[in-house]
């Protein structure tokens, strides 16, 4: 497979996404209770585009008569009926569960609502992995792209969390052809400080990695943003990293700094955004509604290429 980052930064990172796509199969995917314009829509064009295979799970005739009001075309779309948002999350992941889709989306419901069916014991999708997010965000201002873990699954993630979230992360970069990723891990300081727990968490974390207990990449911490993203900050403080400065993915402290860094760069920083779950049996996308439609067609892009790797690894 051609790696992501050999594909020109000039492009799009939905126009890249797709490129690595073209030659893999669309994803069969459960799209939960799409009964609102977007939803469907981008289930419909994720559709056309061949990135996906939806199949629409909520009350048909609530679906039928959306994509008639809005002019979204869903023939040849199979419909799974669901009366309520509940019943639809719980129909679509045994479909997942059950090898009929490969992936589950997120429609008009809550993300809890979901998220709480996906974790369930019993009828869930978990594994024997620690279930956390990551954004993969293209930034105009950084050279290349960037993955931000975990401003959505994980509230206050303890140290033992935060080597699964970046296990998750680095396996995610190499599934999508970065050899060895660069992990910066997040704090306010760059000097391990008792009294800021992260620094401490980021300290061990680089420990772990060195002793085999994260595979796969190069991770340094704590680092403050400044440092982990500029080579001329970190210069400034005379840290020497092979991080700093070319991150390919940052782990924050918990989901709040996480969440907010993300919107700041999406709203503030005009940066393309992707998102999806790991960790769990099938990947999980959880779209906003404040997502645009190449945002939530870059997550599918991103499901179908994460499907595809399990499916040959």
């Amino acid at each position: 497979m051609t790696a992501f980052s050999q594909i020109p930064e000039t492009r799009s990172q939905l126009a890249r996404l797709k490129e690595l796509c073209a030659h893999v199969p669309p994803l069969p995917t459960s799209v939960i209770y799409p009964c609102d314009e977007t939803s469907l829509r981008s289930a419909a064009d994720g559709a056309r585009e061949a990135l996906i295979d939806p199949v629409l799970v909520g009350p048909s005739a609530v679906i039928e008569k959306l994509a008639l009001a809005h002019e979204i075309d869903i023939s040849g779309l199979r419909i799974v009926d669901a009366p309520n948002a509940a019943a639809a999350a719980a129909r679509g992941i045994d479909l997942a569960r059950e090898g009929e889709t490969g992936a589950v989306m997120k429609g008009a419901l809550h993300s809890d609502e979901l998220m709480g069916a996906v974790v369930k014991r019993d009828r869930g999708l978990r594994t024997s992995k620690r279930i956390s997010h990551v954004f993969m965000m293209r930034v105009p201002t950084y050279p290349k792209s960037l993955m931000i873990t975990d401003g959505v699954v994980n509230i206050a993630p303890t140290l033992e969390d935060k080597a699964h979230i970046a296990q998750n992360a680095i396996d995610l970069a190499r599934a999508l052809g970065v050899e060895a990723p660069r992990v910066a891990v997040l704090s306010a300081v760059e000097t391990v400080n008792p009294k800021i727990p992260s620094t401490v968490d980021a300290a061990a974390l680089c420990k772990m990695a060195d002793r085999g207990q994260i595979r796969g990449g190069i991770i340094d911490g704590p680092l403050a943003f400044d440092n982990a993203i500029s080579a001329e900050a970190a210069q400034t403080k005379g840290i020497v990293s092979e991080v700093a400065g070319r991150p390919d993915i940052l782990l924050v402290p918990d989901l709040a700094a996480g969440n907010m860094l993300v919107k700041e760069l999406t709203f503030l920083g005009r940066a393309e955004v992707a998102g999806i779950v790991l960790g769990t049996a099938v990947p999980v996308m959880l779209t906003s509604r404040a997502d645009s439609l190449d945002s939530r067609l870059s997550s599918c892009a991103l499901a179908s290429l994460v499907a595809n790797h399990a499916a040959v690894a």
